[in-house]
């Protein structure tokens, strides 16, 4: 397995050096040994960031599916492929095995085909986390049909634009969904999207709930009995190389949500690789994402990635607070997780509850912990180091995106020292680059500015579908042959990279550049804080003043605010410099969360300014009633 696992930092360094001087030698190496194609390509790499246009393993063919599910029968036929938790913790667990897998999918791909899907069509799955959402993607994947997966959370509104927007022909959905104590109404939720969507045909429903639901004649059809009927021999649709594999949704800073197209060949090699070795993953683990495949972590890293290389998958349909906030250390000593990827908003929920919970269960299994979504904070960093990894686990705090596709910048387990709040070195292949303003490009250690990636790498999206000339606008337009991230970064003395937050997130007060991150770092240390996000707004003598959104581990502590908001500028002063204190400090119930977990800071901001007129679509929030008690309180 030469090039694949890495295991000492020499071993790293003489790898990346490779990846670098010899990009397309490299994955061309990785790509020969590691996976099976139809077709070998012509070309390893085309590219051009000025129009932008790029091609990885050019003229190839290949069926994703046959290298996630087929090629693993002979060997691991019988082993767990996909490890189903549902919400309920008395409902019993399901362990598909790759066999098993196999026979499902060809028979939900065999159903597609027989209402009318061919390769190339768009098809909606809004599905909450069973095993039918990740056979489904699957499906489409064999087929050759693009799929695009809308978080089972969205409103109405949410599904439609993005229905439309890509012109889907059916969707699959299930009656209904359970969120720890809650069961949603997903058929209803669609119904109410369709009424505004020309172009879908069917629509095919998974029973989950058992609730009541209206299925409209001709267009609804009970996904089980087709299932019965289907053969469980499906032939794989032979792919190129670069045919879209699905499109995945980013809400925008503004507007319209942006359709990420990923394709087949690079997205493969990429998100194989960068699993197996980001997570030191070995052939007996079971590992473990807490994300939704709602989200481009779940595409990668829970269906993706881990299959491509043969691994045990836990797919959890549940929520880290329910039956009570143990679930998630139940889970990792009921099925002994080796590997657990979750989300820094999750660590800090689950902080809030101190380490009680985590103690009644045995994380011994516990061989590497990573975090993704956002920059982890020290507190929260340190917490889940002490008390879920206790001190033995190392923590991989994974930078990347969406529109990247994969991992990005990582430590690997056992191999890079970590830091915590850094995401440390760029993973094999990554070639990043900080720029001040004027897109030059810093060099050496120890300087700060913009995140931008000066070479393509396999997974990257190759545009937004149907609108290339703003993929062109959002990603290379700012710096010339570069791919501008959105984000600030620094790189410490070492060569670590810490993420600062996004760009639009850095302030400028009084002259001074200030990264949000590193201050609301500063608030969160305080015990009394749970957590915080920061926003300018416009003061006549700074240009910009700070105006803290801050939440508070216990409600009940209001009576001391004027001494906590002293405390918590003193933190600030001491850990940034008086010029990063705060000049307005409001005490929230909750923050404004996207379903993955991002703070919505625009909202925020909107606020600050006292500006509510338009605050775009909010419905899409994690909690949109939070939005209203802030706005009523605001200073």
């Amino acid at each position: 397995m030469s090039n694949y696992h890495i295991k000492h930092l020499e071993e790293y360094y003489q790898i990346y050096r490779k990846s670098i001087r010899e990009p397309e030698n490299f994955w061309e190496e990785v790509a020969e040994e590691h996976f099976l194609w139809r077709k070998k390509w012509d070309k390893v790499l085309s590219w051009d960031f000025a129009k932008p246009e790029i091609k990885w393993f050019e003229g190839a063919k290949l069926n994703i599916t046959e290298n996630c599910i087929d090629r693993h029968l002979v060997t691991r036929g019988e082993k767990t492929a996909i490890l189903f938790e549902p919400n309920n913790p008395d409902e019993p667990a399901q362990h598909i095995t790759y066999q098993q897998l196999f026979e499902r999918v060809n028979k939900m791909a065999n159903v597609l085909k027989s209402q009318g899907i061919k390769k190339g069509d768009r098809v909606c799955i809004y599905v909450p986390m069973i095993p039918e959402l990740a056979i489904a993607i699957l499906a489409c994947a064999r087929i050759g049909a693009i799929h695009s997966v809308v978080f089972a959370g969205f409103s109405a509104t949410a599904l439609l634009t993005r229905i439309n927007d890509s012109d889907c022909k059916m969707v699959i959905t299930s009656d209904g969904s359970y969120r720890g104590a809650k069961t949603i109404d997903l058929k209803g939720i669609v119904d109410e999207a369709l009424e505004s969507c020309p172009g879908i045909e069917k629509v095919l429903v998974v029973k989950r709930t058992g609730g009541n639901i209206t299925m409209k004649e001709g267009r609804d059809m009970w996904l089980q009995p087709l299932l019965d009927e289907a053969s469980k021999q499906c032939p794989a649709e032979i792919m190129d190389a670069e045919d879209p594999l699905f499109i995945l949704y980013t809400s925008g800073s503004t507007g319209q949500p942006k359709g990420m197209v990923h394709t087949t060949a690079g997205y493969m090699v990429y998100t194989a690789y960068s699993f197996k070795n980001a997570f030191q993953y070995r052939e007996n683990d079971v590992y473990w994402c807490t994300a939704d495949i709602g989200w481009i972590t779940g595409h990668s890293y829970i269906i993706y990635g881990p299959l491509a290389n043969g691994a045990t998958t836990v797919l959890f349909e549940g929520v880290p607070s329910y039956p009570d906030f143990g679930r998630f250390w139940e889970i990792i000593d009921k099925h002994k997780v080796n590997q657990f990827y979750t989300a820094p908003t999750a660590i800090r929920a689950l902080a809030k509850q101190g380490s009680e919970m985590v103690e009644k269960f045995d994380l011994s299994s516990i061989k590497v912990l990573g975090s993704v979504g956002e920059p982890i904070n020290e507190e929260a960093w340190h917490w889940y180091n002490d008390n879920v990894g206790k001190k033995k686990s190392p923590i991989i705090d994974t930078w990347w995106q969406t529109e990247t596709g994969a991992i990005m910048i990582t430590p690997i387990p056992f191999v890079t020292p970590t830091k915590p709040t850094y995401a440390t070195l760029p993973f094999i292949g990554v070639q990043p680059a900080i720029v001040n303003e004027a897109g030059e490009e810093l060099k050496g250690n120890q300087v700060e500015g913009r995140l931008c990636i000066k070479f393509p790498w396999p997974s990257m999206a190759r545009t937004i579908w149907r609108n290339h000339k703003r993929y062109k606008e959002t990603y290379f337009s700012t710096y010339k042959n570069m791919y501008f991230t959105g984000d600030g970064a620094l790189r410490d003395e070492v060569g670590y990279y810490r993420i600062t937050g996004r760009v639009d997130d850095v302030i400028i007060v009084s002259g001074h550049n200030l990264g949000t991150a590193p201050i609301e770092d500063a608030i969160n240390e305080h015990p009394a804080v749970a957590e915080s996000a920061i926003v300018g707004f416009p003061h006549d003598i700074k240009g910009t003043a700070l105006y803290a959104f801050v939440t508070l581990k216990d409600a009940g502590e209001s009576r001391i605010h004027e001494n906590l908001r002293k405390e918590i500028n003193q933190l600030i002063t001491e850990r940034i410099g008086p010029i990063a204190k705060l000049d307005k400090i409001q005490f929230t119930a909750g923050l404004p969360k996207t379903r993955s977990g991002k703070i919505m800071r625009r909202i925020l901001r909107k606020i600050a300014e006292k500006d509510t007129s338009n605050l775009g679509d909010i419905s899409t929030l994690l909690n949109p009633e939070c939005v209203k008690e802030i706005m009523d309180e605001a200073l």
